[in-house]
């Protein structure tokens, strides 16, 4: 028997755009700015025209999607369980995990979302919410070095900025090796740097 496309029921505006940015997000995923309307409304189990009831315009509702789809939100939450009272380094080995993970489940979304929201189509409601977004990832980390933050070389903010930008460096850089991120190496790397002890006192190695 033929199949049909699933229908859903008649909705509220709201609740339809809702519908159709959680149809979309996958899609984005998979095909990027490509993906077509009628592969969204396939998706979604509505008729191609239904979304124009709803969006202005394709680009409106991929815009909605990919603010959508990167909502901190989920990150925030898992950095803000940590234990304020377990030891910095694993409290900034922990941070850096899920910073990181969200950076490389995000990564083409990310780069997607700059050339639609910044370049080809500028965008500053979207450009507020995602520079709110990073903001908000920010302070999170900063939470995390706040408790030992008189025992820090550089301010907790500092320390953060520095977090984010070797996550960021690994998952976008070209100079990332995947499937070799470290949390814990990161955090020996910001707490101790890659001197030795030895080297640091100004000894030199014997021939």
């Amino acid at each position: 028997m033929e199949s049909r496309r699933r229908r859903v029921p008649a909705m509220a505006p709201d609740e339809r755009r809702a519908a159709l940015i959680a149809a979309t997000i996958p899609l984005l995923h998979e095909h990027g700015l490509d993906v077509s309307t009628r592969q969204i409304a396939h998706a979604a189990g509505v008729a191609e025209g239904t979304i124009f009831g709803v969006f202005d315009s394709k680009t409106q509702l991929v815009v909605c999607s990919v603010v959508k789809a990167l909502d901190p939100r989920p990150t925030l939450d898992a950095l803000a369980a940590i234990n304020p009272e377990a030891d910095l380094r694993i409290r900034v080995a922990d941070a850096a995990e899920l910073v990181h993970a969200r950076f490389i489940e995000h990564a083409h979304l990310m780069s997607e979302a700059r050339k639609l929201i910044f370049d080809s189509t500028p965008n500053p409601e979207a450009q507020a919410q995602m520079a709110a977004a990073r903001e908000q990832l920010h302070l999170a980390i900063v939470l995390v070095f706040l408790p030992d933050a008189a025992r820090l070389r550089v301010s907790a903010d500092r320390a953060a900025r520095l977090l984010l930008l070797h996550c960021g460096a690994n998952a976008f850089g070209p100079f990332g090796e995947p499937g070799t991120f470290s949390g814990a190496e990161l955090a020996t790397l910001l707490l101790d740097g890659i001197l030795t002890d030895k080297t640091e006192r100004g000894d030199q190695p014997t021939c």
